[in-house]
């Protein structure tokens, strides 16, 4: 009995032995951001086929591996193997991530491993690894900064934003990845294009180091208070040099990867002062100056002159209004004109804005117009300054009326003269008779008209009937109708509304989407921006105005929040309509 006991054990321990296995284990469950984990997939039979998890989809980047590592060994005349896979990952996202099975194929067989759930935390502060001198040379020689040249600033005044890139003598940089890009709520904000990356000396840290200007940004805080500039943050791909020189002389390199941040920056905005701000202050802080000029001063009934209004300077040039003139009820004088010529250097706005106005007198005599003022606040001074324009005569040599011109300047703006607009009717040369005897209607042309009308209407109304029966039971079709007539009223509401800001971008918004509708036939749940991107580009639209599209739909949203000016809203009315009139000739 004892014997059989023995035998069945052996039997049990062998087959337990004989069992594939087939399993995922990782090294942590909780990381931080900026952390890594290391996952190896091992297995005690050889197996072909190895499919990993796709570790994007599940919120990771590969950074390191595959690698294989294959054991045997023999003890006491039995055999053990084991084969293993591993990757080194770094999590894209925070929150409660989960690696999706891998598979293998061992002796004709699949096999999987079980999901494995990664809880991925804030960034946290990673203590140096001596075991993994790739990791500390990156981790210790490699830096984003964000240099701002003023934190205290005034509402309005330009501030600027250089994020540097610093990196040691020993690592070369071999690729970078926005992750997030810097948010600049409550500010206006002019990217400067950084044309191409030049590697600088510099100090950082009391050492020298290199670096390269990722980004340039100027931006005119908005308000008042403690403003939050959000971090860029980057994904630096690099080579670092590990272990010693060989026989020689020459460093081995290897790939390494490295998450960095500018952190996040507070910038105390102050408030303009109060004490001796004028009355027609209207938000202009720099260095400016002020002119009212108009083309000619004497002219005749009927002829119209241009008045320019303009500033040039220095400073917020185009976050604030230019003041309208006041001209007598005798001329009469349209819209303006505005047009910008503004470049924007990392020093700020620079350039002029001016408003021109075309007047048109109605009658003859000397017309003045009020000398304009204009205010803004010196930051140079720290006080505010008031540019003051002369009175100017218009004389008008003819027309009906006539204004007594030795009457002053007050007289004249307060009287108008009566003109009558017909002193005579046109008298007729043509004289047109009708007969004062009507024809019977029964018999008449309209009589048989209207009594073989129905008869003539029927075949009318059946084929009328069979296509509305059609349209109706064209659901796609009738739907695609109602988003593109959609998109046209959309589009229409938004020029309308191109003076007010919130309702203009909301109604260019649902234009936008319409517009996807009716060419695309897919619903407004359905659309995100990598599967409208994908579907405009198997359709043979152009991938840079699908990446405008997607640019000008992605800005609606803030635009309807952040500072904007009429002619932005101008621009980006125009950049719809060419954008949709594009993809119109485009998709097919």
């Amino acid at each position: 009995m004892r014997r059989i006991v023995i035998l069945i054990v052996l039997f049990l321990a062998n087959s337990l032995v004989a069992q594939v296995k087939f399993e995922a284990n990782v090294s942590k469950n909780t990381l931080g951001l900026n952390e890594r984990v290391r996952i190896e997939f091992s297995m005690n039979e050889d197996g072909d086929n190895f499919v990993p998890p796709n570790f994007e989809a599940s919120g990771f980047r590969v950074v390191g591996g595959p690698s294989q590592s294959i054991s045997e060994s023999w003890v006491n005349g039995r055999g053990s193997f084991q084969k293993t896979y591993s990757y080194v990952l770094l999590p894209l996202k925070k929150g409660n991530l989960v690696i999706k099975q891998a598979l293998i194929e061992i002796n004709g067989q699949i096999y999987k491993t079980l999901p494995i759930k990664i809880t991925v935390t804030n960034a946290v502060n990673q203590p140096n690894d001596a075991n993994d001198p790739a990791t500390v040379r990156a981790d210790n020689n490699l830096y984003l900064v964000a240099d701002i040249s003023k934190t205290n600033p005034y509402v309005n005044e330009p501030i600027t934003v250089v994020y540097k890139l610093y990196f040691s003598y020993n690592i070369g940089i071999t690729n970078w990845q926005e992750l997030n890009k810097p948010k600049y709520k409550d500010f206006w904000s002019q990217n400067i294009d950084v044309k191409q990356l030049v590697a600088e000396e510099g100090m950082f840290k009391g050492e020298r180091y290199r670096y390269v200007v990722l980004r340039k940004t100027v931006l005119y805080p908005q308000k008042a208070g403690k403003l939050v500039i959000e971090p860029l943050s980057l994904d630096i791909d690099c080579q670092v040099p590990r272990g010693r020189p060989n026989f020689f002389g020459q460093v081995q390199l290897v790939d390494d990867s490295k998450r960095v941040s500018a952190g996040s920056k507070v910038i105390d905005v102050k408030p303009l002062p109060e004490a001796g701000k004028p009355a027609n202050f209207t938000g202009a802080v720099g260095k400016f100056n002020f002119s009212v000029l108009p083309s000619k001063t004497t002219l005749k009934n009927g002829e119209s002159l241009d008045l320019d209004i303009k500033v040039t300077g220095i400073g917020n040039l185009k976050l604030f209004n230019l003041p309208k003139p006041v001209v007598p009820s005798e001329l009469e004088m349209y819209d303006p004109e505005h047009s910008e010529n503004v470049s924007t250097p990392l020093s700020g706005m620079t350039g002029s804005i001016s408003d021109r106005y075309t007047i048109i007198p109605q009658s003859k005599g000397n017309f003045p117009i009020k000398g304009l003022e204009f205010s803004y606040f010196d930051l140079s001074t720290g006080s505010y300054k008031t540019i003051a324009s002369p009175n100017i005569m218009l004389n008008v040599l003819d027309g009906p009326g006539v204004v007594n011109s030795n009457v002053n300047s007050a007289d004249a703006t307060s009287k108008t003269v009566a003109t009558p607009s017909k002193s005579f009717a046109f008298i007729k040369q043509k004289t047109e008779l009708e007969s004062i005897e009507s024809d019977d209607f029964l018999g008449s042309g309209l009589f048989y008209g209207l009594l073989f009308l129905p008869f003539l209407l029927i075949p009318v109304l059946v084929i009328v009937k069979k296509r509305k029966d059609t349209q109706d039971a064209d659901i796609i079709g009738n739907k695609t109708k109602r988003a593109n007539a959609l998109a046209k009223k959309y589009l229409s509401e938004a020029k309308k509304q191109i003076n007010n800001k919130e309702p203009f971008y909301i109604a260019l918004e649902k234009a936008m989407h319409n517009f996807l509708k009716a060419k695309l036939n897919i619903e407004t749940s359905e659309m995100s921006k990598d599967k409208i991107t994908e579907i405009l580009l198997s359709r043979n639209a152009n991938s840079e105005t699908v990446k405008e599209f997607i640019t000008l739909t992605e800005s609606c949203e803030l635009a309807r929040y952040a500072p904007s000016t009429s002619t932005i809203i101008h621009q980006d009315y125009d950049k719809a309509v060419e954008i949709i009139s594009s993809l119109e000739k485009q998709i097919k």
